[in-house]
């Protein structure tokens, strides 16, 4: 099989395409042969050198979609067989074992969620740790309801847009943040009611739409951000912590008097594959087959690409999720992008 193989942490040179013997079956764990993968910050901080735990050389990848292709006697109560459409995310993978960003891999029975569909596999591909950590982060973070006001900060990334899709179906009023005014009608397509224009100082923008303060804040920068959003929300509002776009999730000398506005409240949210349901995956895919939500765009590359693919995550050239396809079609010199 071929594969991504990350030699030590650094440059995206350090990712190499490479060949490998596919993975044997063994109790407990299911090969997928793997047909899409989504990249991830977290793949990201992996490279850098600013994930903790990861031994080399790895492949990455924190998720993959495809097709049960292998599976022990053991596992044969576990309601998989081969050929069925699967997701699977998180856990260690990428990290104590190899990852996604391969034609095949062999992980845990327990982090695989099965599914059906017939959207194309870029698509699919692009929804399961996106789906996951905005799903989490508005219900388990959040607790957000209908008629309630969201700021997302960070609105243009793959988590801030299913974020705003899965608010606005929930029936939130939407306000969402971008440093390029240029993106303003990518949020306007996801369905963004208010774009503000980051300049640092969202929160004066923010009370200016709603004087209380909003109702709730889905921060994916990051920690300089954070005191900001923060400053944005009611008091008795909630703050949801999820992303770190800046590379940045430490608050040194933290001082909670200091910090938090009075009142207001702030929340974490990091998922596994056990919290995303799969009925709401199901329910996810099964709403953009009929047009009635969409992820926003996708950006899809081949393997042999994956350093651009890196450099563009890196350097946040582009707007939605980048995703990889597994099989050996000619490599493309720039993404080719669709609406997910």
């Amino acid at each position: 099989m071929r594969a991504v193989v990350l030699s030590e942490p650094g440059p995206v040179e350090n990712l190499v395409v490479t060949d490998r013997p596919v993975p044997a079956t063994r109790p407990g764990w299911v090969r997928i042969a793997v047909k899409a993968f989504g990249l991830n910050r977290s793949e990201l901080h992996t490279r850098l050198g600013l994930a903790e735990g990861v031994t080399f050389p790895r492949v990455p990848g924190i998720e993959a979609v495809g097709v049960v292709d292998g599976l022990d006697p053991a596992d044969a109560n576990s309601g998989l067989a081969p050929g069925r459409q699967v997701a699977t995310m998180m856990g260690d993978m990428g990290r104590t074992y190899d990852g996604g960003y391969a034609q095949y891999t062999l992980v845990p029975v327990g982090q695989v969620i099965p599914f059906a569909s017939a959207l194309p596999w870029e698509v699919i591909g692009a929804v399961p740790e996106t789906l996951q950590t905005a799903y989490g982060s508005l219900t388990t973070g959040l607790d957000l309801a209908a008629g309630q006001s969201l700021l997302i900060r960070g609105g243009t990334s793959s988590v801030g847009l299913a974020a705003a899709a899965l608010a606005k179906d929930l029936g939130a009023i939407v306000l969402s943040t971008t440093r390029r005014p240029e993106r303003a009608d990518a949020l306007k397509a996801q369905g963004v009611d208010h774009v503000l224009v980051d300049d640092g100082h969202v929160a004066e923008a923010a009370r200016a739409l709603f004087p209380d303060g909003v109702d709730a804040a889905l921060e994916l920068v990051g920690t300089p951000t954070l005191p900001d959003t923060l400053a944005a929300t009611r008091v008795h509002g909630t703050v949801c912590f999820t992303g770190m776009l800046s590379n940045q999730w430490l608050v040194h000398d933290f001082y909670p008097i200091g910090y938090l506005p009075k009142g207001v409240r702030l929340t974490a949210y990091g998922g596994e594959s056990g919290d995303l349901p799969g009925e709401v995956l199901q329910r996810f895919l099964d709403e953009i087959a009929a047009g009635r939500i969409t992820l926003g765009p996708v950006n899809t590359y081949r393997l042999d690409d994956i350093r651009h693919a890196h450099a563009d995550m890196e350097a946040g050239h582009t707007v939605g999720k980048l995703v990889v396809l597994t099989d050996r079609q000619p490599s493309a010199r720039a993404p080719h992008v669709r609406e997910g």
